[in-house]
């Protein structure tokens, strides 16, 4: 018979931080060389939100505000107008929302003119 010794499973925690809180959660990851190691996981942010309705932008990662420094421009926003602060939903319905006001200036203006000419 032989016998089979188990695999340690004791792990350091990662700095000098030694409690499990909220932000300073750890999860054990095997190394290739059979080690384990602990590895701080950062927390989920909400991400940007749309200004107008508040849902969440499209197309932007969801990092900490400082995560955001370490990026590329392409990666922070959206290449159209009002890319990094509005959906394109809402940025849809002020260019409609002002091309009907404009055209409702020149109606009334025509109108007046009409009037005007009687």
């Amino acid at each position: 018979y032989h016998t089979v010794k188990m695999p340690d499973a004791r792990v350091t925690r990662v700095g000098r931080h030694p409690y499990n809180t909220k932000s300073k959660k750890a999860t054990p990851i095997r190394t290739p060389g059979g080690k384990l190691v602990s590895q701080t996981i950062t927390k989920k942010s909400k991400g940007p939100r749309c200004s107008d309705c508040k849902t969440s932008l499209p197309g932007i990662k969801h990092l900490k505000s400082s995560a955001y420094r370490n990026l590329k421009k392409r990666e922070k926003t959206v290449t159209r107008a009002y890319g990094g602060s509005t959906c394109a939903g809402c940025v849809r319905m002020r260019i409609v929302r002002a091309f009907l006001l404009e055209e409702q200036k020149a109606v009334k203006k025509l109108l007046a003119e009409r009037a005007s000419a009687k």
